[in-house]
This record gives C-alpha cells, sequence and structure tokens, in this order.
C-alpha cells in the first residue's frame, strides 16, 4: 500500500510539476533529415552533422512544485562547434506542435549564419560575450532570410508567455531577465548584462531560441601517447542510440581502491532466509544502468587504469605475425591525404599495402547461392552487348519502311527532303563501362545482422553473387578490400583485379575475406582511383560497400576523416570516375550527402537484402551504358 500511494503521488507531483507539453513535442529524430537539408541549403557548412544534444544542468529559477518534485533541473540546449549542430533531441516548449517544429527550424538557420566559429571563445568569456554573440547571429539570420521574421515574432511573443515573470525574481535577476527580454524581442540593443549582486542568485533561465557553447572536452592527463585499446570497442546500446555529446574530462585513478568503511550497519547483511540466487555479474559484462546514470551527469570523468583485467583479453587488434598474416605484395605504395584544417595536401603521408589472402583456398560457388546466381545471370543477359536494329541510317542492309513513309509523307506536304537515313542496319552494340567494387573490412564488420549472419558473411555473398551477374553483361570489374591500422598501414586486399577472371581463385580469396581494422577510406579510394584511371572505358564506376564513417585511430576521425574522404572523391570525379556509396550505417544521412552528393549513395537499412539490392542497384546505375 505504501508503495501504491508513493507511486500515485510521484506521478502526480511529476506531471503538476512540469511546465512544458509533452503532448505537443515534436523529436528530432523525426525531423532530423530535414533539418540538415534546410541548414545546409541556408549556407551552413555542409561538414556539419546534425545530432541531438545532451541534458546539462542548468542552475536557473525553479517553482516549489518543481523543487519538491525535483524535476526541471536539466535542460537540452542547441550547440554549435567545429564537427556537429547539436539540437535538443526533443522540443516541448510551446503548447502548439508547429511552435516547435518551427524553433527547430529557426534553431538550424540561426546556426546556418552564425558559422563554425560561433561562441569560439564563449567559454573563457563573460556571459554579456554569449548574450552579444547571440543577438548578432539573430540579426544576420533575420537581413539574410527576411522571409523567417514573422516566425521569429511569433516564437517570441510565444516564449515570453512560458518564462518566468521579472516582478517574480529580485531585483538582480530580475534585471537579467529583462535584459534577455529585451534582447529577444530587438536584437542588437543590449550590450552588456547586468550582474548578479547577490550570492544566492539564481541563473539565466535557458533561452531556446539560442545558441549555447559546445560542451567543452578537458585536457588529457594520459601519462602516454598510446591508443586506448578500449577505444575500437562498440559502445552501449543506449548510448549508440542516443549520439549526444557531454563535457568530459580526464583525471587520474584514484590510488585508494578499498577504502575503509566507516559505518557499518549489521542489520545490512542478508541472512541465509534471505538469500536469494542471482547471475552475478563479471567486471567485463556491460552494465546495463551506465547509459541512464551518464545522463544524469553534467561531466563525465574518464580515468585510465594500469591495471589489466584478466578475463578481458582481445587479440584482434593486435598485428598478427608475418607468417600468420596475409602476404603482402611489394613494399608498400605512398599515397597523399589532406588537412582540412591546414588546407593543405600532405605528400606521402600514407602507406598503402596492397595484400592477398593467405589462406584462401580456392573453391566453386557455395551451393546454397547457385539458384540465386542462375536467378541473376538470366536478368543481367538483357545487359549484354547484342546485335540490334538501327533505324534511319543513311546506309544498311534493309530498308526502313517507316523512315520511307515518314520521307514520302514530308515530300508530299511540300518539306524539303533533308537527307534523313532510310534504311536499316544490323550492329552489335557495345557497353564501354568498368567497375570497381570496394569493400570495407573494418573491424565493425564483425558485428552480427542477425542470430546467423554477421555484416563481413553478407558482404561475402554479396560479391559472390554480384561477380555471377556482372560476369553476364561483360563489363569490366575488379574487386578489392580495406581496412586501416594507422596512416603507416594501409590494408588493401585483392579480391579480384580487372586483368583476372571470376574463377575459383577469386571466389576463394571472397570466401577467406575476414574483419580488419580501422576505416581509413580516403588512402583506399585514392588507390582505387589510380587503378581505375589505367582501364580504358568510357564510363568507369566506384561502387563503395561500407558500414560506417571513416575512422582510425589516430587523428584520421571526425571531420578530418570526412573531409579527407571527400577529397579523394572529387579527386576520382576529376579524373572522369564516378563514385557511389552502398552503406548500411544508418547514421549515414548525416555525413554522406556531403561527400556523395544527395544522388550518390543508398542506404540499406536491413543489412541481409545487400545480396538483393547490390545487383539491381547497379543495373540501374548502368542500363543506359
Amino acid at each position: 500500500m505504501e508503495e501504491w500511494i508513493g507511486g500515485i503521488w510521484d506521478r502526480w507531483i511529476t506531471q503538476t510539476a512540469r511546465r512544458d507539453h509533452p503532448a505537443a513535442a515534436v523529436h528530432l529524430k523525426d525531423i532530423e533529415k530535414t533539418l540538415g537539408v534546410i541548414f545546409r541549403a541556408l549556407g551552413g557548412d555542409a561538414g556539419l552533422r546534425v545530432a541531438a544534444a545532451a541534458d546539462r544542468h542548468h542552475g536557473a529559477r525553479r517553482t516549489m512544485l518543481q523543487r519538491i518534485a525535483g524535476t526541471q533541473e536539466r535542460a537540452a540546449h542547441a550547440a554549435l562547434d567545429m564537427e556537429t549542430l547539436r539540437l535538443p533531441p526533443s522540443i516541448a516548449v510551446f503548447p502548439a506542435p508547429t511552435f516547435n517544429r518551427d524553433l527547430y527550424v529557426w534553431l538550424a538557420a540561426l546556426a546556418a549564419g552564425a558559422g563554425p566559429t560561433f561562441l569560439q571563445a564563449a567559454h573563457a568569456t563573460h556571459a554579456s560575450d554569449w548574450i552579444v554573440r547571440n543577438q548578432q547571429a539573430t540579426q544576420l539570420a533575420l537581413q539574410r532570410y527576411p522571409g523567417l521574421l514573422p516566425r521569429y515574432r511569433r516564437l517570441v511573443d510565444a516564449l515570453l508567455a512560458e518564462r518566468f515573470a521579472p516582478e517574480a525574481m529580485p531585483a538582480d535577476e530580475a534585471a537579467q531577465e529583462s535584459a534577455i527580454r529585451q534582447a529577444l524581442a530587438e536584437p542588437g540593443s543590449v550590450s552588456t548584462l547586468p550582474p548578479l549582486t547577490r550570492a544566492k542568485a539564481k541563473a539565466l533561465q535557458p533561452v531556446p531560441l539560442w545558441l549555447y557553447p559546445a560542451p567543452p572536452v578537458a585536457g588529457t592527463t594520459r601519462k602516454n601517447n598510446q591508443p586506448n585499446e578500449a577505444e575500437g570497442n562498440e559502445q552501449p546500446q543506449e548510448q549508440q542510440a542516443l549520439n549526444k555529446r557531454y563535457e568530459a574530462e580526464r583525471t587520474e585513478m584514484p590510488e585508494n581502491e578499498a577504502p575503509l568503511i566507516l559505518m557499518f550497519r549489521a542489520e545490512s547483511i542478508f541472512s541465509w532466509a534471505e538469500y536469494l540466487k542471482v547471475n552475478r555479474a563479471l567486471d567485463d559484462d556491460p552494465n546495463p544502468d551506465a547509459g541512464r546514470a551518464a545522463e544524469n551527469m553534467d561531466k563525465l570523468t574518464l580515468a585510465e587504469n594500469d591495471q589489466r583485467v584478466a578475463s578481458k583479453v582481445r587479440f584482434d587488434l593486435d598485428l598478427p605475425a608475418a607468417a600468420e598474416d596475409d602476404i603482402t605484395l611489394g613494399p608498400g605504395i605512398p599515397l597523399p591525404e589532406w588537412d582540412w584544417k591546414r588546407r593543405t595536401m600532405k605528400a606521402d603521408f600514407c602507406r598503402l599495402q596492397p595484400m592477398v589472402a593467405r589462406e584462401a583456398e580456392p573453391q566453386p560457388l557455395p551451393e546454397r547461392l547457385r539458384r540465386h546466381a542462375r536467378k541473376l545471370k538470366n536478368q543481367f543477359a538483357a545487359l549484354a552487348p547484342v546485335r540490334r536494329w538501327q533505324k534511319a541510317q543513311p546506309d544498311g542492309s534493309e530498308l526502313d519502311i517507316d523512315a520511307c513513309v515518314r520521307i514520302a509523307a514530308d515530300r508530299m506536304a511540300g518539306w524539303h527532303f533533308s537527307g534523313a537515313g532510310a534504311y536499316l542496319n544490323h550492329r552489335p552494340t557495345e557497353r564501354d563501362l568498368a567497375c570497381l567494387v570496394l569493400a570495407d573490412l573494418s573491424l565493425s564488420t564483425d558485428a552480427h545482422v542477425n542470430n546467423e549472419q554477421r555484416v563481413i558473411d553478407v558482404i561475402r555473398d554479396s560479391l559472390m553473387l554480384f561477380g555471377e551477374a556482372l560476369n553476364s553483361t561483360g563489363d569490366q570489374f575488379a574487386f578489392y578490400g580495406f581496412s586501416s591500422l594507422k596512416r603507416s598501414f594501409v590494408r588493401f586486399h585483392e579480391i579480384k583485379a580487372f586483368d583476372r577472371p571470376l574463377d575459383s581463385v577469386a571466389r576463394g580469396r571472397i570466401a577467406a575475406l575476414k574483419p580488419g581494422y580501422y576505416t581509413r577510406i580516403g588512402a583506399a579510394v585514392r588507390r582505387a582511383t589510380q587503378l581505375l584511371d589505367k582501364v580504358p572505358a568510357n564510363r568507369r564506376l566506384l561502387l563503395i560497400l561500407s558500414d560506417g564513417k571513416p575512422h582510425d585511430i589516430d587523428l584520421y576521425e571526425g571531420r578530418y576523416g570526412i573531409e579527407d574522404t571527400r577529397m579523394a572523391l572529387i579527386e576520382a570525379r576529376e579524373a572522369g570516375i564516378k563514385p557511389f556509396c552502398v552503406t548500411i550505417d544508418k547514421e549515414g544521412a548525416g555525413y554522406l550527402p556531403h561527400l556523395f552528393g544527395p544522388a550518390g549513395y543508398t542506404i540499406v537499412r536491413k543489412p541481409e537484402e545487400l545480396p538483393d539490392r547490390l545487383p539491381l542497384l547497379y543495373a540501374q546505375l548502368t542500363g543506359n551504358a
């Protein structure tokens, strides 16, 4: 009964204390793509992605009911940094959903006009500078996009009605609130923020119409520059779904690992009758409550522990011995890399190592794929070069009856005979096309897509069936795979070269594919461009199969990796090559338009469908070749 009454009280006080409108909430995941298009269309940096912001403690004044309920202490603020536009995961500020949606649009427009250098020094300056910067950004957005002015006015009027009235606040807080209201109503009219004079004064109420400083990442205090072995591990499932950015810092591991228990209560020990058999978790097991705990923290503190857990041994990131690793072909190929911050190309910065699988035994097409392969061969036979009748030719083996009738009708109508052809000619049609398939073999391909298959298994089946389909067309094609371990070791696996047939040797290499290390796409694309550039073909297609964004354990991550990959793709287009990406990354819509353009990629939502989708996609891309 006590718990039941407590649950009723908790639900009632929580709902009563709320000042937002959850029934009218608009969620970022529902309009994330739309906001990305709006942000880039209004002039925002195309390299930035749109993601959810984390809740942060604001310290503003709350009502008595909110203090009793312990709610409304945290809020998610819109923020902009050099890599990401962070927006609240949901907005329920206003009672009408259209207003909450308009607020998302306004924040995207504000960030597009502000630029990536907005609030760059806000962490080290006074709050007045932050207010001035937001007013300047507001003026710029309204000046560049006058059509947003009515929407902005409606949002300001609705927001002022939702905020605490200055009359109900102490004098110093009231002065700050009045300044905020004036800055919202008349951007550019407030040059400074009145100071707080009381020791217990509350902070400013959150301003949903403005951008806040991005959460800073404190300096590292790690003892060495070696990468953490856990950096390649998968994040907890909850954190992957939220993908929020938190303020973080590094610190030293506390030396006292077993502090003395100062207080002891004998009644806290379970008796034999109270014993319950539970599954005792190991230290290596993921904590299901870790994501929820992180949600309630303003700053995540990380410490490096020198001790190793004996039950957690990972060998998949260690380099194998030369006798066990795949066979290397030559000393390696030096390749450049693009430094987007310095706007320079670093010559011979990477070394790409061509390789072939050591344990690749020649084998036929697997029995389970043969029926599907026969079906694809029949479908793709229509794309193979055949002899076709060409109409209206100046000469040929037979008369073109339709052309003759048309010419006679034109003469009777008084039209001058233009010399159009009146013959049919039987000539073979040609498909002068070359395709190179570049498969991502990074460590993430070891993840399962269902109870039976991993991503790498799906890639193997896709290459097997795709090769059989391409054999039916007569097109030139090649298969390569790649992964990387820092810039000095970009692994480039040769599966089938242009001058080699798709035989049992190539199928054996496909079957021997295994997950590698990381994803340095730029170097792999540059090498693929070099290979395609040597192929004499009128049309050349670079088809990239990937399951994630560019990443490596050195500096190749975030914006750096994306911009280097984009530069490599630009170089490919300048060489007359058409790149196209097929990905199973559900977050690919945030960065792929910047890399490949709006029509240069496709996202396969169900990875197990890739073997079926890939040949059909190729037919669509090259059907008119």
